[in-house]
Order: structure tokens, then C-alpha cells, then sequence
């Protein structure tokens, strides 16, 4: 399920500023980013570069991009956020997020044509400077059919109690110690 760009305020500073977003991550180098571990949802090529997990600060991370940080940290009930990358011929089967209790935002950024993503039955591609919200709780699944790296910031953000359309439960929750540990890049201990 997608959401209107239009109905978030902070969505208009993301687009404002997203080259200097892009500048950032360009300063980066391919050692930064670490594959994603799930890797039982995805055939290759899923990286990514934590800038904030659970509203923790990756603070070496952050230092690497100090002007995007600033500007996630604007966002109201910002969790998550990082720099997401699909490499060529990446496809990301489907799959469900963990709780309703937020919301994701992408920020196109480096994006080649057929590239898109699928969340329930509506599928949609990412535009460079330009945001899509969606609820990954929905089935979705993302893939990336061109010759070149898709990439976007990626932030989890409170859902807005204007929009909380079911109590969330206490089922609903993250094991967030495994999501600290994955975008802190540190060793599972599991």
C-alpha cells in the first residue's frame, strides 16, 4: 500500500535537497555498504549503509555523511535510515515487514530505468529526487532488470496516528538488538 507524497511535510526537504543526498553517497566507497543478510529473500546484490537503526545513531557512519544525517534527523519519528542499493539483475522476492508501527520512505537517488517495486498489488518505480511511502507490511518485492545500480535512501518513520487504522500489537514487535547489529555492521551473535 502507497501513500501520497504530498500528505508528509517532511517529504518536500528530502526532495529539495536530494543531489546533495547524492553527492554524499558518492563520496562512499563500495566497502561501506554491507550485503544484506537475509539473504533467502534475494537471489545477489542487496547492500546497504546504515546512517540510524531504532533512532541509535551509527555514529561512524554518519560522520561519512554528516549533511544527510542532518536531514534525516529532521524527520518526525525517524527509526531507520540508510542508503539501499540493488546491483544489476538484483531481484528481491516477496516479503513482509515486521510492524505497522512504521512507515517507509524511499528516496530515489541513482535510479536507471527498469528498476520498480511491487507492495500488494500496485507496482511502481522510483524516480531520481522523488519519494515513494508505502507500508512494507503488505507483500512487496523489488527488483532491478537494468545494467546499472539503483540506489535510494531508505527511512522507517512512526506511522502517524492520523493514519494507524489497527492497535498495534505486542506481536507486531522487531528484535531490534539483530537490526542494530546488521546496520551497525558488526557480527550477528546469533
Amino acid at each position: 500500500m502507497f501513500f501520497e507524497s504530498r500528505d508528509f511535510e517532511f517529504i518536500a526537504p528530502l526532495e529539495n535537497n536530494w543531489l546533495m543526498v547524492r553527492t554524499e553517497l558518492e563520496q562512499l566507497q563500495p566497502k561501506n555498504f554491507i550485503d544484506w543478510p537475509e539473504k533467502n529473500i534475494y537471489n545477489q546484490g542487496w547492500e546497504v549503509f546504515g546512517l540510524y537503526a531504532f533512532g541509535q545513531r551509527l555514529e561512524d557512519n554518519c560522520r561519512l555523511c554528516p549533511e544527510t544525517t542532518k536531514l534525516v534527523e529532521n524527520i518526525p519519528g525517524m527509526m531507520s535510515a540508510g542508503f539501499s542499493s540493488l546491483a544489476p539483475g538484483t531481484y528481491i522476492g516477496p516479503h513482509f515487514g515486521a510492524t505497522k508501527a512504521v512507515l517507509r520512505c524511499h528516496l530515489g537517488l541513482v535510479v536507471p530505468d527498469d528498476c520498480a517495486i511491487r507492495v500488494d498489488k500496485e507496482t511502481k518505480s522510483w524516480q531520481a529526487g522523488k519519494c515513494l511511502i508505502f507500508d512494507d507490511t503488505y507483500e512487496h518485492e523489488a527488483w532491478n532488470k537494468s545494467d546499472k545500480t539503483r540506489i535510494v535512501l531508505l527511512i522507517d518513520f512512526k506511522r502517524p496516528e492520523s493514519i494507524l487504522t489497527e492497535p498495534i500489537s505486542s506481536s507486531q514487535g522487531i528484535d531490534e538488538e539483530y537490526w542494530l547489529n546488521i546496520l551497525s555492521q558488526t557480527e550477528l551473535s546469533k
